[in-house]
């Protein structure tokens, strides 16, 4: 990703940014790890932890430590797999946070659509951007469909890419590639 954004940045074809790139499993508990059932009702309600984690620490510290902007304009979360149906479950549920929101090949982690777009006019008024992208051979391929299906349905505003590719790094580089293009213009 670093290198990705920093030839973007040379070409100048993104804005200046800062990056917090944040690789955990995504559930804020002990043990973390993937084995087990990744959905049991704790693991589940470390996902909510990690949630309230970014919001209350990890948010505030980067502005605390930073030169960075603090409002929500200037503020974007994506992720991938795991990470892009919190990105969704948690960018879409604070929209008061948030101005631009992707999520990469989502995840079954991911809300049902009508759970995440609850308030579809004020979506519409506050986010700049709602980027769903998967690959065209994913094994998760439903369930960005579905997110997508659903503002579709609404006429809610949002980007939806379907790119040559699985559940992979190589489509995943490609949508790093292409939303970071869209931020902060």
């Amino acid at each position: 990703m670093k290198n990705i954004l920093d030839n973007l940045y040379a070409e100048d074809k993104i804005e200046p940014m800062i990056v917090v790139l944040v690789l955990p499993n995504g559930r804020a508990m002990k043990n973390d790890r993937a084995g087990g059932d990744i959905f049991s009702k704790e693991r589940i309600e470390a996902f909510s932890t990690f949630e309230k984690d970014l919001l209350n620490d990890l948010i505030p510290f980067v502005e605390k430590e930073y030169p960075v902007l603090k409002d929500r304009k200037h503020r974007a979360i994506a992720g991938l797999s795991m990470g892009g149906g919190q990105s969704l479950n948690f960018g879409l549920n604070n929209i008061d946070q948030f101005f631009y929101v992707g999520g990469f090949s989502s995840a079954p982690n991911t809300k049902p659509a009508k759970d995440l777009i609850s308030n579809l006019k004020e979506v519409n008024e506050k986010l700049n951007l709602l980027y769903i992208a998967r690959g065209d051979k994913d094994d998760l391929l439903q369930i960005s469909e579905e997110t997508h299906n659903y503002p579709e349905d609404n006429n809610i505003a949002h980007e939806y890419v379907i790119l040559p590719g699985g559940h992979d790094f190589k489509v995943w580089k490609k949508n790093i590639y292409n939303f970071s293009q869209l931020l902060f213009k």
